[in-house]
């Protein structure tokens, strides 16, 4: 049975309307392995078709993984299940049903974290809305493992970071700053994603 789409006007602000089109909104999400619950920001919510209320405070993993493009399930869920167990970060494209029940590609740039006996502890990551991007472009999704530490994937780990740490210090000016600092390191990775994609090609 389908599940209920979110009343948009009561959880879609008039800001959102306008971002969800954009090819550079970013959201981001955490995730906990001890209770296997996934906390994320109104964008990220709104994407997975969840309550951007409990997606604030956490919500089962289950819950976001339901929106996954059906096509696109088995081989994300696949993949997330071997980097949480490695330990390691990826880099890929997928398709999302959103809440408004549009089809929207996203570039997800997630890592994750081993406790010392090599089991999955954390989960963190962001994503960029490319469906514009997408939909100009008719190429293959692509799938980047990374292993190194490169400059941009430090940089987009550190901003993370520091906007979660905002958050909690509830400043709505630096919060402001936190924003526009991911914002610019989701267009850039979402640049350096087709420069890959066009030399792939090439």
């Amino acid at each position: 049975m389908p599940r209920p789409k979110l009343n948009v006007d009561r959880t879609c602000p008039e800001a959102f309307r306008h971002a969800r089109d954009a090819l550079d909104v970013v959201g981001r999400w955490e995730w906990e392995a001890a209770t296997d619950s996934v906390r994320s920001d109104a964008f990220v919510a709104l994407l997975f078709n969840v309550d951007p209320a409990k997606a604030e405070t956490g919500i089962s993993r289950a819950a976001f993984q339901a929106a996954i493009h059906p096509e696109d399930r088995e081989r994300i869920l696949g993949l997330i299940r071997q980097c949480a167990q490695e330990g390691r970060a990826y880099v890929t494209e997928y398709r999302v049903i959103a809440f408004d029940g549009q089809t929207r590609w996203v570039l997800a740039r997630d890592r994750f974290s081993c406790d010392q006996a090599g089991q999955p502890l954390r989960g963190s990551g962001m994503l960029v809305d490319i469906t514009h991007l997408r939909m100009a472009e008719a190429t293959s999704s692509a799938i980047v493992p990374h292993a190194g530490e490169a400059p941009l994937d430090r940089a987009a780990e550190h901003a993370i970071a520091a906007q979660r740490a905002i958050v909690e210090l509830q400043d709505p000016e630096l919060k402001v700053h936190a924003d526009t600092l991911l914002m610019a390191l989701g267009r850039k990775l979402a640049g350096q994603e087709v420069r890959n994609r066009r030399r792939h090609m090439n």
